[in-house]
């Protein structure tokens, strides 16, 4: 498995896959003594395509995923992959979509251990009443993430 750092407007992002695809963008505070931000060959398209999206400049992404998890969460990661930029849809939303509105909180579970970070968009889930709900990079990069994607630029969405 692959290893690289991008320095992104919300902090550090460790990447790591391999030439199967990406397993894990994750947020990090700092990277450890020897370490470099030089991107393998294997991470290349992804760092950039990241940069790109920092940059305003993509709203999609287009590369081979694969997350590790169990067969759940990868369905509700699939479904995490279908809400659109600058959208957002609730934890309940997700459930009943999966054809289940019982499995709220094994889907809300799910959408915490999402492996990649902003590729596969858990930013983009609120709950039920509007409110940012938890984001294991934290409700600040949540709420960053949501105002970029934002169609309509203001001062503050939260």
């Amino acid at each position: 498995m692959k290893k690289a750092y991008l320095n992104s407007p919300i902090g550090i992002l460790e990447l790591q896959g391999d030439s199967s695809g990406l397993a894990s963008v994750l947020f990090v505070e700092n990277i450890s003594e020897g370490e470099t931000f030089e991107v393998p060959h294997e991470l290349k398209d992804a760092a950039s395509q990241l940069t790109q999206y920092f940059e305003g400049q993509r709203t999609a992404f287009d590369l081979p995923l694969s997350p590790h998890g169990t067969d759940f969460q990868k369905r509700v990661w699939r479904q995490l992959q279908e809400i659109p930029y600058g959208k957002t849809i609730s934890y309940q939303q997700i459930a009943n979509s999966l054809g289940d509105p019982k499995v709220i909180r094994a889907a809300a579970s799910a959408n915490g251990k999402n492996p990649i970070s902003i590729i596969i968009p858990c930013h983009r889930v609120i709950g039920s009443d509007g409110s940012l709900t938890g984001y294991a990079g934290g409700l600040h990069r949540k709420k960053w993430l949501l105002e970029h994607e934002s169609p309509v630029k203001q001062q503050s969405l939260f």
